[in-house]
């Protein structure tokens, strides 16, 4: 269990690195803010794998500058409101944008 937890982070970190890859060749922001943002990014997710009520794998994850957005799709609102709760709470967040949209 501990295996696959660490590997399922693992995942989400690579992917991570790989989706937001290209941020700072377009001069969005530093590579330190960068690096920082992808640490958000990769906090949030994993936070989204820990918690039962938020599908992980429905909800996208952006960060940039600390601002986060949250776009996607969830089954109600409650999952909607826990998946901006834990954005807000990882450590570096500013702000969160819940462009999430419920679906049942």
């Amino acid at each position: 269990m501990k295996h696959a937890r660490a590997l399922a982070f693992a995942a989400l970190a690579g992917l991570t690195v790989l989706t937001t890859g290209c941020a700072v060749t377009r001069n969005q922001e530093t590579v330190g803010a960068y690096v920082d943002d992808t640490a958000i990014t990769t906090a949030v997710k994993a936070k989204f794998v820990d918690d039962t009520t938020v599908s992980a794998s429905a909800i996208s994850v952006e960060t940039l500058n600390g601002t986060v957005q949250l776009s996607g799709f969830a089954k109600s609102a409650t999952e909607k409101a826990q998946a901006e709760r834990l954005a807000r709470d990882a450590k570096g967040v500013r702000e969160v944008r819940n462009n999430i949209v419920v679906r049942p």
